[in-house]
């Protein structure tokens, strides 16, 4: 059976994405999915996105980023859908063909039933954009700590402890409470350890190394599994696992890893390229480059140095 290949919007506003229910007359009639149609001989996704959504909803695209590819075998069809991020349009959502639309909080769907395609991308949609790597062999837990604390404030809710230098029991007793501080503000913590490491120490997940990853069979089901990567491969790999979400990098220059060469925003966006799972980017970024790294294809930055302020 050929795959059909097919575009498919991320419509956001506000905090919201918009859904569509498929009409009377198609497959799947009365299920919810986000906008988005088949690409015609000759077209590109994006080609196809900015036809369809116009065709469709009669929108014009503005702005939209390459996000997610997903795969998805139906009784009916092979399908391999083309996720875009659509973050500026002109015109204001209408079913031309006569379909339903509703606009959702991704953490709170409140329309059913849903295309089984789309569970993967509403689950990505709940990530936090910004990923905190925690730097407190710089200056030690005491100093660290309060600049996390005021990152936790100002809203950072992903955070990975990864303290290399140290002992076991000096980690563990430095994640156990970032792991408490991080409790306070509802914020989610990986540790760059083992899955042993995580259970013990509370985390909600494992942060694997590009080691762990290459090495891996299968993930563990009952934590949040991120891993490290630094070329496609890596990338593909952590879909083929169907990790929650990877690391790539280093995008720009970086101290922490002097010798290494820069993938550049070009090589980010290539290395991504098909994946199935939200990739950070990383390496000598600030949240001021967030609207270029997801130009590029990221869900978000990840940030050692520059995710703790210091007042």
């Amino acid at each position: 059976m050929s795959v059909v290949q097919v575009a498919a919007a991320v419509i956001e506003r506000r905090g919201e994405v918009l859904l569509a229910q498929r009409p009377p007359g198609k497959v799947y009639a009365g299920y919810w999915e986000f906008p988005g149609g088949k690409l015609e001989r000759g077209e590109t996704p994006r080609e196809a996105l900015d036809r369809e959504l116009h065709e469709e909803l009669g929108l014009r695209v503005r702005e939209a980023s390459p996000w997610l590819t997903q795969r998805f075998v139906y009784p009916h069809a092979h399908v391999e859908l083309h996720f875009f991020r659509v973050r500026a349009f002109d015109g204001e959502p209408t079913g031309h063909d006569g379909q339903a639309f509703a606009w959702q909080d991704p953490h709170a769907i409140r329309v059913a039933p849903l295309l089984p395609a789309n569970t993967r991308v509403l689950a990505a949609l709940t990530l936090p954009r910004v990923y905190g790597i925690t730097s407190a062999s710089d200056a030690g837990e005491d100093a660290f700590l309060p600049r996390m604390e005021r990152a936790l404030a100002q809203g950072l809710r992903l955070v990975q402890i990864r303290e290399k230098v140290w002992d076991a029991p000096r980690r563990r007793a430095f994640a156990a409470r970032v792991v408490d501080l991080a409790r306070h503000f509802g914020a989610c913590v990986l540790v760059n350890a083992d899955e042993a490491e995580a259970r013990a120490i509370g985390a909600a997940g494992v942060h694997w190394t590009s080691q762990q990853l290459a090495r891996a069979s299968g993930r563990p089901r009952d934590l949040i599994v991120a891993a490290s990567c630094h070329t496609h491969a890596d990338v593909m790999r952590a879909t083929d696992l169907d990790l929650d979400f990877a690391v790539l990098g280093p995008v720009l220059a970086t101290p922490t890893h002097p010798d290494a060469t820069p993938l550049g925003y070009a090589g980010f966006a290539s290395a991504v390229d098909g994946t199935g799972v939200p990739v950070f980017a990383l390496g000598g970024l600030t949240t001021a480059d967030l609207d270029t790294a997801i130009a590029h294809g990221a869900h978000g930055v990840a940030m050692r140095r520059h995710a703790w302020p210091k007042k």
